[in-house]
């Protein structure tokens, strides 16, 4: 029998709170064409002559306030992920990895080829699609396997939106900060519109038909928005939530492109308008917490709704390390090798 290797594959964190090492991550992230699709010339102007020169100062504090005493949250939460499951079973190695910053992609392949792997699992964090993730993830990842010139069989995690092993854990995770006065508000991080367009091959639904991302046909397979809402859908029906007590947002813009609607800043004005007094936010798209969350969120969301008008605030925690979503994790990987086995 093949041994069975997999690497799990994050967005990334900077290697410490400081100006300097957030600036040397943003950079690498920032000029990736699969994140910031513009053209060469223009990219570089954008990330190099604006967006380095301001935002690395900015964002610093806001690392400083959410960093952990050993490191980010997100290396933190992935490191204790990784050994659980390296503890569940002797026939599985598992590594993690970051798209962006350390450990990179090609360390973590590296201990994988040393550690005899014949059979690799590619896993992006990512339950949603998007060409800024999963796609760059496995790009990268591809590209490090030829420079290394290992070729192992290869296997892809693509998506799992609405997949139990995702969806029970993360259902129960909101159930304890819902009761019938309580909104629950889906908030996903933020794309850009012209990425989700590109997937549609058809050229004739994404943003041309109305409420396309909740219609599912084959010109949205792979459309983040389409995912977004199908987890919410399965979420909500699981927790038996009528039309009324939730919302979904997309929230972390950067830049004047057109991005998905609604943004969370925009929709949490909205419910307050309504007159939403206690609100809960999950953020689904994130399967461990990080400035999105911790930051933006619990902090800066949390006082504008109360600034508006809003009583109570509470925010669900990613998956983290919660011990029913390592258990699914394991679950969709021996899932994944399982059907391979059986193709």
């Amino acid at each position: 029998m093949k041994k069975k290797g997999v690497l799990l594959i994050n967005v990334g964190t900077p290697d410490e709170p400081t100006v300097k090492s957030i600036r040397n991550y943003l950079r690498e992230f920032l000029l990736d064409p699969d994140v910031i699709d513009a053209p060469y010339l223009i990219r570089q102007f954008l990330v190099r002559g604006i967006i380095l020169r301001v935002r690395p100062r900015k964002i610093t504090p806001l690392y400083q306030k959410i960093w952990m005493d050993d490191g980010s949250p997100l290396r933190v939460y992935s490191d204790r992920i990784t050994t659980s499951l390296n503890s569940m079973t002797d026939d599985i190695e598992f590594e993690f990895a970051m798209r962006y910053g350390n450990p990179s992609i090609r360390s973590g392949l590296e201990k994988l080829r040393s550690k005899g792997v014949e059979e690799l699992l590619l896993l992006p964090m990512f339950p949603h699609y998007a060409q800024a993730t999963t796609e760059s993830s496995l790009k990268h990842s591809y590209k490090q396997l030829n420079a290394m010139k290992w070729k192992p069989e290869i296997l892809e995690m693509g998506h799992f939106e609405t997949d139990e092993e995702y969806i029970i854990p993360l259902a129960k995770s909101i159930q304890p900060h819902l009761d019938k006065d309580t909104h629950l508000l889906f908030s996903y991080h933020g794309l850009p519109v012209s990425h989700v367009k590109r997937i549609d091959k058809s050229k004739s639904h994404c943003q041309k038909v109305d409420e396309c991302c909740t219609i599912k046909t084959d010109a949205n397979q792979l459309c983040y928005g389409h995912h977004c809402n199908e987890t919410t859908h399965t979420v909500v029906g699981l927790l038996g939530l009528n039309s009324d007590q939730w919302s979904i947002s997309y929230q972390s813009r950067i830049g004047p492109v057109k991005w998905l609607e609604p943004s969370t800043m925009n929709k949490v004005e909205e419910l307050v308008k309504r007159g939403v007094k206690k609100l809960a936010i999950v953020a689904p798209a994130f399967l461990a917490d990080g400035l999105e969350t911790l930051e933006e969120l619990d902090i800066g969301i949390r006082e504008h709704f109360m600034e508006l008008g809003g009583e109570e605030l509470s925010v669900v925690k990613c998956l983290n390390d919660n011990q029913d979503w390592i258990d699914g994790l394991y679950k969709l990987v021996q899932g994944k090798f399982a059907k391979q086995l059986a193709s």
